[in-house]
């Protein structure tokens, strides 16, 4: 499976922080067996955040977009309106899970506005912002999200899991 990493980020669009979330990413999804074919920091812009998720869906670049950043309560934060504005389909299990999975860890995962869906045979995921609730929240959802990628792409077996 291809994933491509987009880190929305002002600062880090700008060099002055390292794109530690971004990285961690690309970490669990190559340990997983994905290939990374893109990697972007861009600035909290929705226009570019719609942009590139657009030609990494519409060109068959990725199967996976995974984003960092974005998601809170900043007047910046606007991946998820960028990803609800581009997708076809919502899958509001993923965001859904991953916030029930990280309020074990703190009350704040009730602050994410991460959201999540399908444009044509790509699916796109905002994960949280820092690298430790990346961490949690990929290595919590990547095998179903890997399941799921089997049955949009029509790779899945009927055989129950």
């Amino acid at each position: 499976m291809r994933v491509a990493v987009i880190t929305a980020s002002d600062a880090g669009f700008k060099g002055e922080r390292e794109d530690l979330s971004g990285q961690e990413i690309i970490r669990i999804v190559e340990e997983f067996g994905y290939k990374n074919v893109s990697y972007q920091i861009l600035p909290d812009e929705q226009e570019s955040l719609e942009v590139a998720m657009k030609k990494l869906a519409d060109e068959k670049i990725a199967d996976l977009i995974l984003t960092t950043g974005g998601t809170g309560f900043s007047n910046r934060d606007c991946t998820p309106e960028a990803t609800r504005k581009i997708i076809q389909r919502e899958t509001p299990g993923i965001p859904e899970a991953m916030r029930s999975f990280s309020m074990q860890f703190t009350k704040r995962a009730m602050l994410s506005r991460a959201a999540a869906g399908i444009r044509n045979n790509t699916l796109i995921v905002n994960l949280p912002g820092s690298p430790k609730a990346v961490t949690e929240c990929l290595e919590y959802i990547i095998t179903e999200i890997d399941h799921g990628l089997e049955i949009l792409l029509g790779e899945a077996n009927n055989c129950a899991r």
